[in-house]
């Protein structure tokens, strides 16, 4: 069950989320292979870029961070 501190917590970290959400994505990755088909002969390659939106980074990370404290620092 949540008590008041935990609530606010969960709040600060709503927040801080919220607040990332105007920072847009991060890309986490930058894959390149090549490229379908004839163009593949040919050696073309393509690019795909691996991108998380910010707010969910943080939110996650805040929310694992919290869990980490409450089960081995409670």
């Amino acid at each position: 069950m949540l008590n008041s501190k935990d609530s606010k917590t969960i709040r600060a970290i709503a927040v801080a989320s919220s607040a990332a959400a105007s920072l847009g994505s991060i890309t986490v990755a930058t894959v390149t292979s090549t490229a379908p088909g004839i163009l593949g002969v040919l050696g073309f390659t393509t690019t795909t870029v691996v991108a998380l939106p910010a707010a969910g980074i943080v939110a996650t990370a805040g929310l694992a961070a919290y869990g980490v404290k409450k089960v081995f620092f409670d």
